[in-house]
């Protein structure tokens, strides 16, 4: 893996097919220890967590999570909520952005080109439970001027590895 000049720097790397086997491994099972993946990707273990570090330290592994499943959890409803704004003028993006990154029911939000500013995923127990988040927390946001929903009715692909290999 080239290293890039500043430690912070976050561009593409040069990756070999070594990285990218490692990053692949790692997306389907994060807790694998460092000789299972060091044996599937061809190393041996030390020069392995070396990558497995470098990786860390410049930021292409952001970090390790468990996976949970929503409905396990109470948290069935999946929401898809396009926003639009009254004026797409830095200092209201910036105030809508600070609004939605506190709310901890949105699992993503994208700036979005076309119809609408923003496109939000948000989880929640039931229908009631996104009614009181539109109404205590999307209406509230200065600037807002549309909120338009979609519930998803089935989940039928849902994947957080990238297609690396």
């Amino acid at each position: 893996m080239k290293r890039p000049n500043k430690p912070q720097e976050l561009r593409r790397l040069d990756l070999d097919a070594i990285d990218l086997r490692i990053l692949a491994a790692l997306q389907e099972n994060a807790r694998i220890a460092n000789t299972e993946l060091a044996a599937a990707v061809g190393l041996s273990p030390a020069p392995c967590l070396r990558r497995v570090r470098a990786l860390e330290e410049h930021g292409v592994i952001r970090k390790h999570v468990s996976l949970v499943n929503p409905g396990a959890v109470g948290l069935p409803v999946s929401v898809f909520v396009s926003i639009s704004l009254e004026r797409q003028v830095e200092e209201a993006l910036k105030r809508f952005e600070r609004v939605i990154r506190a709310r901890p029911e949105v699992m993503e939000c994208y700036l979005m080109t076309g119809d609408a500013d923003y496109l939000l995923r948000v989880v929640c127990a039931d229908l009631a439970a996104y009614e009181r988040f539109v109404l205590d927390h999307l209406t509230k946001v200065p600037g807002v001027s549309s909120i338009r929903s979609s519930f998803a009715l089935k989940q039928v692909k849902y994947s957080t590895a990238l297609p690396l290999v």
